[in-house]
């Protein structure tokens, strides 16, 4: 019954028991049903002010658009907590050609890291308590140096993606006044709001790097789950398998958000593991006769367990293992520091310019004796792939020589075109070309529908890519009962979205 119909009956009820003149009894009746109406209608007005405060608001700040430049803001009223804080690594590549040190600024100007400056549009620049980086990527904690010092947040993560940080900040020369917190894997703690304090699990998933996690925000309006990146390896050369029982304790709980990598959602496959990636390189590299060859391999530096593989079978061939470039050297030596790096005894890292062309010039002369482990995989200009394939550092490739990419392209036209370079030039070389001897970080279609049918989230938002690129996942959770615009969402950077 609405409330004016209530009031009606009460009125009629109560004057049909006692007699009063008609007039005065009209009277009485118009106050009271006006005055009790108007408090009956603040009330609600007044619940609805409150109801508003308390629902939360999502802003995609970056990854939604590209690949690359992950950053999510979840304003919960009083309190903002930022998920990743990444580059977009096509214009960094650009850059690189011609310089070396940029700052915040010049990375703003073509647009590589996040444009947060929404969040003081907005007025929520002050209310950020903690930003939490899933993982250790450049594309997810690579923009922290140049933009955590605009918050007064602390900064949480694993030990090896706490620990690539610092590298990052030291090669930076960059101070931050932001603490740094380590959480291990499988492991929870809480952020401190300006009047509550938020529980945050950061639980085991499998990647392309070490100890990377699903990020659990538990909230009054139920959880937010942070998944970008991951797949589903049940049998990871490093590190943990997923935790699937604390993700299905997860979902009992009521999984309010789902942000999800869905880079590959279009790719009709279940990932597969990283036991597949060895094997190939196996393949390759124990079944292909190279006895006089020099054998170069290169994949992401970021990749502690595929470079274990490639050490341990550069063993089997009796070469002895050598790691060329900064990158690998940064990956290396913090994965080291932290101890799980089981093969940095058995390589020797060379990454300055000196050292560097000391070492080439004598794999030139016994090339059948080493195995050299580098950077390039993308074609990257300044690499040591590129430098060597334009004849700018002192090794010459030869005819026959072997050359093995255990990477994939990521899918941006730089990258793609930087790529179709490197080979163009290696071929002119006689070189031997072994592309994608790998396996994916992402989880496939099949992974992700696997993914929701265990979460049961209620409700979905596809990021870590353009939109031709996490449109299938909007079509696969369409699939699975959900509907566009009311509980899958395709969103742009800087869009909000309400809860």
């Amino acid at each position: 019954m609405s409330y004016p119909n209530f009031i009606n009956t009460f009125f009629s009820d109560y004057f049909h028991k006692y007699s009063y003149e008609k007039d005065y009894k009209n009277l009485i009746t118009n106050i009271f049903k006006s005055l009790l109406i108007y408090l009956l209608i603040k009330r609600e007005e007044n619940n609805q002010i409150i109801d508003i405060k308390r629902k939360m608001k999502i802003y995609g700040i970056g990854g939604f658009n590209e690949v690359g430049k992950n950053m999510t803001a979840v304003d919960l009223g009083e309190d903002v907590i930022i998920f990743d804080c990444g580059l977009f690594l096509p214009p960094i590549v650009e850059l690189e050609e011609s310089e070396r040190a940029y700052g915040e600024k010049k990375l703003r100007a073509i647009g590589a890291v996040p444009s947060d400056d929404i969040l003081d549009n907005l007025g929520l620049r002050n209310k950020v308590r903690a930003i939490l980086p899933s993982h250790a990527h450049l594309d997810h904690i690579g923009a922290i140096p140049f933009l955590a010092y605009r918050y007064n947040a602390e900064i949480i993560g694993t030990p090896f993606t706490i620990e690539v940080l610092k590298t990052l900040l030291n090669d930076e020369k960059i101070n931050l006044r932001n603490k740094l917190r380590v959480i291990q894997p499988n492991s929870f703690c809480y952020v401190q709001g300006k009047t509550k304090k938020y529980k945050v699990e950061f639980i085991n998933i499998t990647h392309s790097t070490l100890q990377c996690s699903i990020v659990a925000l538990h909230t009054n309006e139920g959880v937010i789950l942070y998944a970008n990146d991951f797949k589903f390896d049940n049998n990871p050369i490093l590190g943990k398998a997923p935790n699937y029982e604390k993700l299905k304790e997860i979902a009992k709980e009521g999984v309010k958000v789902l942000i999800v990598d869905s880079l590959y959602s279009g790719d009709e496959r279940k990932t597969a593991s990283e036991k597949v990636a060895r094997t190939l390189l196996e393949d390759v590299l124990l079944t292909t006769s190279n006895e006089n060859a020099a054998l170069f391999v290169t994949t992401f530096s970021s990749h502690i367990a595929r470079l274990k593989s490639i050490t341990e079978f550069g063993k089997q061939l009796n070469r002895k293992i050598v790691f060329l470039g900064r990158s690998l050297n940064k990956y290396v030596s913090a994965a080291s520091r932290i101890d799980l790096c089981p093969f940095k005894k058995d390589i020797e890292m060379v990454s300055f310019r000196n050292h560097l062309e000391k070492k080439l010039k004598h794999i030139n002369n016994e090339r059948g004796k080493y195995m050299v482990v580098c950077t390039g995989h993308q074609g990257e200009p300044g690499s040591i792939l590129d430098r060597l394939s334009k004849n700018k550092l002192p090794f010459k490739f030869k005819q026959n020589d072997h050359v093995v990419f255990s990477s994939s392209v990521i899918p941006t036209e730089v990258n793609i075109k930087n790529r179709e370079k490197l080979d163009s030039h290696l071929k002119r070389g006689g070189v031997r070309l072994f592309n994608n001897v790998h396996v994916s970080g992402h989880a496939g279609r099949e992974d992700l529908r696997d993914f929701i049918s265990m979460i049961h989230p209620e409700n979905i938002i596809p990021a870590h890519g353009s939109h031709d690129k996490i449109l299938p996942m909007v079509e696969l959770a369409q699939e699975m009962g959900y509907k566009r615009d009311k509980n899958v969402f395709l969103i742009n950077d800087k869009q909000m979205l309400k809860f």
